[in-house]
């Protein structure tokens, strides 16, 4: 089972439903932003983890705050307020590119942006508590770690190479084609730590 298979399997109709009262916004709209802003948050923790440092940033992260339990109770999860553990993790995964990002998510599904923003943190823990129980599984160091992610972001590439490229552009800070330069926000902090 891929990375994102594993948030897709957790996120179903139940799941979309809470996210969409806790945004504001039906279930179809809510469902078409997950779909958008999952591959857009893995493909953003693949540019971090490109660098020895992010990829250890992010092992650290995964090993002392996300071990996948998360995903076991994930309708208590969705109940709880606002998380400023996904706050953080947007923080650190997308930096000052998190208002271009949720623009961008919202253009492309329809949702205004800040119902992409109240998304964005939610869903953060989740694709973290996932890579949490995929580091456990497997038994992964972090270049395990940023193997995994990487591999993830050059399937969705393959797979969907038109949506990925679209939304690889709300990362792409300086047009060069590529987002493994501009998504450094993790380098030396951890994952929903202090700044």
């Amino acid at each position: 089972m891929s990375l994102l298979e594993l948030v897709q399997q957790r996120l179903g109709p139940d799941a979309i439903a809470q996210i969409g009262q806790r945004i504001g916004a039906d279930p179809g709209s809510t469902g078409n932003a997950v779909d958008a802003a999952v591959p857009l948050l893995l493909s953003a923790l693949a540019g971090n983890a490109a660098h020895p440092d992010g990829a250890r940033a992010l092992d650290t992260a995964v090993r002392e705050r996300h071990d996948g339990s998360l995903l076991d109770n994930l309708s208590g999860y969705l109940q709880k307020g606002a998380s400023t553990d996904g706050e953080g993790i947007i923080r650190h995964v997308l930096g000052d590119r998190t208002p271009h990002v949720e623009a961008g998510i919202g253009k492309t599904t329809g949702l205004d942006a800040g119902k992409i923003a109240r998304l964005l943190p939610i869903l953060a823990p989740i694709v973290m508590a996932a890579l949490g129980r995929m580091k456990q599984q497997r038994g992964l160091d972090a270049n395990g770690l940023a193997t995994l992610v990487t591999g993830e972001r050059e399937r969705l590439n393959e797979s969907a190479p038109g949506v990925m490229g679209a939304l690889g552009r709300f990362l792409d800070r300086n047009h060069d084609g590529s987002i493994t330069d501009d998504v450094g926000g993790i380098l030396g902090s951890v994952f929903g730590g202090k700044d």
